[in-house]
């Protein structure tokens, strides 16, 4: 636990220090849970969005984009149910002062279960070897079997009291398995209650006639209340899907972990269009294929996993998430919904508006069914960032720290380093510069010696460094050198562009989904 709290302090420090994250307001000892994304931060960031973008719409006919307003009317959220029901069972320990998420403090010691059932697995893989029948192993080792019933029991009772809104059940579940407070070590709780999330706003000239607003706590209301002029505008047939990415904001009063939970962040999110009674076929379909664009980053099959909801929203009859393997353990990054009709239905109540699709095979109208794929931005950044930050022993006992980006979302492609900052090299630098910006996003460093420019650009995910030397004031050739393994070329410099590319290239990376 404690290497983990230390890698994750090292995520933070490294994302500020090299120019990624910055805390928001800072001068003014900052704004809790609210960041900026720094010069190489925002351009991770516009890469993760653009290959989700790329995969999701360029990449499927069926799919289309749109960018709905923050602002939207307030009936829309007592439709959506988040007037209703968009709340957080929260509860304060009285002797720390501090605020917890009562479902989180009962999921992370559900989680601490299935550690331990995960760890007997582990060693029995080891006493076995290839014989290893892990699902005969799990059926049948009492101690692994208990673990995992004890945390399968927990989680069942804990959605059950959420769902029936049986909150005293919650803290008494909570009580007895003797959940302490993670700062205080105190068990003196209060009641569990309801917060709402959303952000209030106004809209009008004056306080008297102003409307009252809220902040979009989620994107997907956008499309919904689009629905039909996407549909008829780009004569879209069922199934299809809209896909969009933008800001949204909620009231987290227990915002913690970095950017993993904030009060203003980033959704990229597709609702898809189905026939009523084969949401199930494409809910199974999104889970696979959003599973594999994941995997095609290289981040590691054993970091991803599926966790099938116990507790169902209001709207949905099928849910998971694929959860990834942060610094503090696993936790949700992208959700896969199965949204039934409940949104456009609702809508259609509320707004008195059909929201209805023509099917011309079955010659009827119905409301369509929607299965939802929506992955949090920030905590996509997270999750690359923080597996890919990685402290390297070399041959020679030194250590480098290496940010091992996948190249194809690296901020800068490649750094052009003169080797000295004299006869004529660095004009030659600035001319491959003024050559290769075209087509990438490229850095050019003269400070420093050249060993200490490579450790930097190691630190900001650079895949490439192109030196400069006074061989290639006589043949046009550089050095390249690639970051993970360090292994150093002679190339022309023509060859430059076609190397880069194949390296960096989307279609590249997205071709192993």
């Amino acid at each position: 636990m404690a290497k983990q709290e230390d890698l994750f302090k090292n995520v933070v420090s490294h994302a500020k220090e090299y120019g990624f994250i910055f805390p928001s307001s800072e001068i003014y000892d900052g704004l809790s849970a609210v960041y900026d994304y720094a010069q190489n931060g925002v351009e991770l960031k516009k890469n993760i969005r653009d290959y989700w973008w790329k995969s999701m719409v360029q990449m499927h006919e069926n799919i289309v984009g749109i960018d709905a307003a923050i602002f939207m009317h307030p009936t829309t959220w007592k439709a959506s149910g988040h007037v209703d029901a968009f709340n957080d069972p929260l509860i304060d320990n009285k002797d720390s002062k501090k605020r917890y998420r009562a479902d989180v403090l009962i999921e992370d010691y559900a989680e601490k279960l299935n550690q331990k059932a995960q760890k007997e697995i582990e060693k029995a893989k080891g006493r076995f070897g290839d014989a290893f029948d892990e699902a005969q192993f799990v059926a049948t080792n009492e101690r692994v079997k208990g673990y995992l019933d004890q945390k399968n029991a927990i989680l069942q009772r804990m959605a059950k009291g959420l769902d029936s809104g049986d909150l005293a059940d919650v803290k008494a579940l909570i009580e007895e398995l003797e959940i302490a407070c993670p700062e205080s070590g105190s068990r003196n709780w209060t009641e569990v209650r309801q917060f709402n999330l959303m952000f209030g706003t106004k809209l009008g000239a004056s306080a008297d006639s102003a409307m009252d607003l809220y902040l979009r706590p989620e994107t997907a209301q956008g499309i919904f209340v689009n629905f039909l002029n996407v549909q008829k505008t780009g004569r879209m047939k069922i199934p299809f899907g809209i896909a969009q990415t933008g800001k949204a904001f909620r009231n987290e009063i227990v915002a913690r972990q970095f950017i993993f939970r904030m009060r203003e962040f980033e959704q990229m999110e597709m609702q898809f269009f189905v026939k009523p009674g084969e949401e199930m076929k494409y809910y199974e379909y999104w889970k696979e294929t959003r599973l594999k664009w994941h995997l095609s980053l290289g981040l590691g099959k054993e970091n991803y996993r599926f966790h099938d909801h116990e507790k169902l929203a209001h709207y949905a009859n099928a849910a998971a998430d694929i959860e990834f393997n942060f610094p503090f353990g696993f936790k949700e990054l992208e959700g896969i919904h199965s949204r039934t009709d409940f949104d456009l239905k609702a809508h259609e109540q509320f707004s008195g508006k059909k929201l209805q699709y023509f099917d011309t095979e079955e010659n009827r109208n119905y409301v369509p069914y929607v299965v939802e794929t929506s992955v949090g931005l920030d905590r996509m950044f997270l999750a690359v960032f923080s597996k890919a930050l990685q402290e390297e022993t070399l041959e020679d006992g030194s250590t480098r720290t290496v940010l091992r980006l996948p190249s194809v979302l690296a901020p800068t492609k490649a750094a052009i380093l003169p080797l000295v900052k004299k006869d004529g090299l660095p004009e030659v630098a600035k001319e491959i510069v003024e050559e290769l910006k075209w087509d990438f996003n490229v850095a050019y460093d003269e400070k420093d010696a050249v060993g200490r420019r490579y450790r930097r650009q190691d630190a900001l995910g650079t895949p490439f460094c192109i030196t400069v030397d006074h061989q290639t004031l006589e043949d046009k050739t550089v050095t390249i050198r690639h970051r993970d393994s360090m292994e150093q070329q002679r190339v022309a410099i023509s060859e430059l562009r076609t190397i880069i590319a194949n390296e960096v290239s989307m279609r590249n990376w997205l071709m192993k989904m």
